[in-house]
């Protein structure tokens, strides 16, 4: 049996042609190909969740600064209660009869509607 059969011939590859077709190209716009990906996700991260998520930020901040006594409230933990008094960094709420809770401003998480029952 011959082996020589099984081995074909091997060429060396040349150089690349030097044309418009083959050559180099240039490298900055090969980085700009290769980091627009990135970029994209960048932006789409940005718009769908960063800008969305400051901007609620901004509203609860306001929405702080702004409470007053006897504003309804609803607190983190879901308790309903009415606001009795305000201080820069506390609220007392007015939870029940005789019950009343010194809580944190930061712990008030929506205003209720006037219109809402107790």
């Amino acid at each position: 049996m011959n082996f020589l059969n099984f081995i074909s011939n091997a060429y060396a590859m040349g150089p690349a042609p030097q044309g418009g077709a083959g050559g180099q190209g240039d490298p900055i716009m090969s980085l700009v190909a290769s980091l627009l990906p990135l970029i994209l996700i960048i932006v789409i991260f940005y718009f769908l969740l960063i800008r969305p998520q400051q901007k609620r930020a901004k509203q609860h901040r306001q929405m702080l600064d702004n409470i007053k006594r006897g504003d309804k409230v609803i607190t983190v933990g879901g308790v309903y209660g009415v606001v009795e008094s305000v201080n820069p960094n506390t609220v007392v709420v007015k939870i029940a009869e005789n019950v009343k809770v010194k809580l944190s401003k930061q712990s008030i998480a929506a205003l209720r509607p006037s219109t809402d029952e107790d």
